[in-house]
C-alpha cells in the first residue's frame, strides 16, 4: 500500500468516526423531522467502516484503536462544545461539511487505490462515496427546508441551561460585531 493510501485510510477512519459521533448526537438534539436523514446517515457510516476494516485488513492496515478512538472523542467533543454555540440550522449545515470531507476523501482514495491497482478498494470507495453523495443530498435538502420555519431555524441546538448561555454568548458577539461594522461603515461613507 502506498504511504498516501494509507494515511488517507487512517484518516477515513478518524473522519467517518468523527462524523458518526458528532451526528448521532446532532441527530438526537434536533429531532424530527431533521433527525431522520442525519441519523440515518451515521448508520450508513458506520457500515461503511464495517465493510472497510477486512478491505484494509488485507494491508495489515488496521483502524479500530487509535483512530477509531481518536475519531469518536473529537466528534463527541465538537458534538459537546462547539455546537453547544449554534443554532439549529448553523449546525446541520456546518456538519454537511464532515460528510463533504469524507465523500471527498473516498474519491480521493478510489483514485489512489486505482494508481496501485487494488479493485476492490477502488470499488469500495467508488460505491461509498456515491452512497454518502446522495445521503449529502438529503441532508442538505432538509437544512434548507428548516428556512420554511424560520424562528424554528435559530432556535438554539442545545436547550440545556450551558447551551442556551453559550448560544447566548455566541448572540452576543455577533452583536457586537454588528455594532462595529455599522459604525466603521458610517465613517466610512
Amino acid at each position: 500500500m502506498h504511504p498516501a493510501e494509507n494515511r488517507g485510510y487512517r484518516e477515513l477512519y478518524l473522519t467517518a468516526r468523527q462524523l458518526a459521533a458528532r451526528w448521532r448526537r446532532l441527530g438526537d438534539a434536533l429531532g424530527p423531522p431533521e433527525a431522520e436523514p442525519v441519523l440515518k446517515t451515521a448508520d450508513s457510516v458506520d457500515r461503511m467502516l464495517g465493510e472497510l476494516a477486512p478491505l484494509t485488513a488485507r494491508h495489515d492496515l488496521h483502524g479500530s484503536v487509535a483512530a477509531g478512538g481518536s475519531g469518536s472523542r473529537i466528534g463527541a467533543a465538537r458534538g459537546a462544545i462547539g455546537d453547544r454555540f449554534l443554532e439549529r440550522n448553523q449546525a446541520l449545515r456546518l456538519a454537511l461539511d464532515d460528510l463533504e470531507h469524507v465523500a471527498n476523501l473516498l474519491a480521493y482514495l478510489a483514485k489512489v487505490s486505482e494508481a496501485r491497482g487494488d479493485a476492490d478498494l477502488v470499488e469500495f470507495c467508488g460505491s461509498w462515496e456515491r452512497r454518502l453523495r446522495r445521503q449529502l443530498g438529503v441532508v442538505r435538502r432538509a437544512a434548507v427546508a428548516m428556512g420554511e420555519d424560520p424562528d424554528a431555524a435559530i432556535e438554539p441546538l442545545d436547550s440545556s441551561k450551558v447551551g442556551r448561555a453559550a448560544h447566548g454568548a455566541a448572540n452576543a458577539a455577533g452583536t457586537v460585531g454588528e455594532w462595529v461594522d455599522r459604525r466603521v461603515a458610517r465613517r466610512r461613507s
